[in-house]
């Protein structure tokens, strides 16, 4: 899995800090926004935008916006991330895309732990690149070949969302009971969207690190304590 930051607003924690003075300035949103990147207001600025999002009035988290470039990831995955729809996608076409190579799939490391399982599903993937292959040989277009293709099938997609809807993102896929490769997915993001957003993004990860409050109820993980541990060194 490879997971680039390639876009991004310029200066998001200082575009939104801007954007939530507006509401009680009389300063248009321009001014606003050069007065709050000034050298003496920059700091009061930032602090006020870490109150207003610990208060939870995160709606100013909305005027930034962060596009990824997520490659060598399962269809499996891709199924569960378009289901975050205050998003924008753009994914690899299986239509004009011919799958090649042997490296063309996602292995969990529950299936490669054992030998016989991590056999059995090469053998599986094996034939099924073969039919595939097969299919398209004999004039079978490759929209339709596509087919017999499994969930592990390797992908690239191109992410884009907007600060509020990342920080809801991360409250559900950095959760311990999520599936384990939008979990990694998750974290990655976390990590890029950090190292240009520090403010907004200070306390990304589950719920119970957002909030301090788990919402799984009876089946909660438990580790909240070493979750948040986690996510305060990512």
């Amino acid at each position: 899995m490879e997971v680039k930051l390639i876009a991004h607003t310029p200066d998001p924690d200082l575009v939104c800090a801007a954007a939530a003075r507006t509401s009680r300035s009389a300063l248009s949103p321009a001014e606003l926004f050069n007065k709050t990147a000034s050298p003496a207001e920059k700091e009061k600025a930032l602090k006020l935008l870490r109150q207003i999002i610990k208060s939870g009035h995160i709606s100013v988290t909305e005027h930034c916006s962060f596009t990824f470039s997520v490659s060598g990831v399962s269809r499996a995955l891709t199924h569960e991330l378009v289901r975050h729809r205050i998003a924008s996608y753009t994914q690899q076409s299986q239509r004009y895309v011919k799958v090649t190579g042997e490296d063309s799939f996602v292995i969990p490391p529950t299936v490669k732990e054992n030998e016989k399982s991590f056999k059995l599903f090469k053998t599986a993937l094996s034939g099924i690149k073969k039919s595939y292959d097969e299919l398209i040989g004999m004039g079978v277009p490759v929209e339709d070949a596509r087919y017999v293709l499994p969930n592990a099938t390797k992908t690239t997609i191109t992410i884009t969302m907007n600060g509020r809807e990342l920080l809801h993102f991360f409250s559900l896929r950095c959760c311990d009971r999520a599936q384990w490769e939008i979990r990694e997915l998750a974290e990655e993001m976390v990590k890029e969207c950090r190292k240009i957003a520090p403010v907004i993004f200070e306390k990304a990860g589950p719920a119970c690190v957002q909030s301090g409050v788990c919402p799984e109820g009876e089946f909660s993980c438990g580790k909240m304590k070493e979750m948040r541990e986690k996510y305060a060194k990512l």
